[in-house]
């Protein structure tokens, strides 16, 4: 989760220490025969399921979008407030910046999904005998795909899990493939928020970057690696650095725009202002790691693809 105000970035540091229509689609719409007769019980890592989980509660909105995907949204019903995608998700007040085991455990899940043990709440839920699986931030595509093929297997969707990121590596290699060869690399400043907070080429956000073969002006501002991957640059550096394209992950949260970006001091020299390369992004989809990473790879390829090689 890569949030864009103070405090929120905070937790997000904490998490990452720490986005196609097809995969976009809830395949629950029209599960696959034979899913719901997956063998059990199954294991994946140190968990154990002896049967299919039938109340999954999800505090996590990559993993939320995971599940739906692949077919096992009959089987969620409830999701953390930040769960927003897809619409029907059984949103609650449950949080996954702060889960509390009690109201968790109120939900009466057989599964639940975390992306990170804050409070303590996996020891606590296991107290309480309620499986625990845990989806941390993804680092790099891999990370993703082996989430969804996880989940598959412990909610009975193997079969529509490999679907997805069969559909995904796919999609993906096709916009790669498209892109114009250039003599020289283009760069990109990406913002996580006004507060100028960035994402280094170490994350995830910035490995999507670097598929598409532009390099990120944020990768000396953390080059020790102190910031986890999201250092804070200044107005001064990033002017210094002059990217060619500037990408919004703060448009909805914080409502900027390439008209909020030209207006900052002495951002409208900038070439990525100049040349109208100011490009906003989908908060939520800028922001996760599930199947929706193919939509965001798409909008970041279409407008590299317009600058002339």
């Amino acid at each position: 989760m890569f949030r864009r105000t103070p405090r929120l970035f905070a937790a997000t540091l904490a998490v990452a220490a720490l986005a196609l229509g097809a995969c976009a689609e809830k395949a629950d719409d029209k599960p696959s025969t034979g899913t719901a007769a997956a063998a059990y019980p199954v294991t994946v890592g140190p968990l154990t399921l002896d049967k299919r989980p039938e109340k999954i509660v999800s505090l996590s909105p990559s993993a939320t979008e995971m599940l739906f995907a692949i077919g096992a949204g009959a089987q969620v019903t409830a999701v953390d407030g930040q769960s927003n995608y897809p619409a029907d998700a059984p949103k609650t007040d449950l949080s996954g910046f702060q889960p509390n085991a009690e109201a968790i455990a109120g939900k009466n899940p057989d599964l639940v999904v975390l992306s990170d043990d804050r409070n303590k709440v996996v020891e606590q839920l296991g107290k309480l005998k309620i499986p625990v699986y845990l989806t941390p931030a993804a680092t790099t595509l891999d990370d993703s795909y082996k989430q969804i093929t996880d989940l598959g297997t412990l909610t009975g969707h193997a079969d529509q899990a490999t679907d997805v990121t069969t559909r995904m590596k796919d999609d993906i290699a096709k916009l790669i493939k498209d892109l114009p060869q250039r003599a020289q690399k283009l760069t990109y400043f990406h913002e996580l928020g006004p507060e100028l907070y960035s994402a280094t080429s170490k994350t995830f956000i910035g490995s999507l970057y670097s598929q598409v073969g532009l390099t990120n002006i944020a990768d000396p501002a953390d080059a020790d690696g102190k910031n986890a991957g999201y250092p804070q640059l200044s107005q001064e550096f990033i002017v210094n650095a002059n990217p060619d394209f500037v990408f919004l992950a703060d448009a909805k949260c914080c409502q900027q725009n390439a008209d909020s970006v030209k207006a900052r001091s002495g951002w409208a020299g900038l070439n990525a202002v100049k040349n109208n390369q100011v490009v906003a992004l989908d908060d939520d989809i800028a922001s996760r790691w599930g199947p929706r990473v193919v939509d965001l790879l798409r909008v970041i390829i279409d407008a590299v693809a317009k600058v002339p090689a």
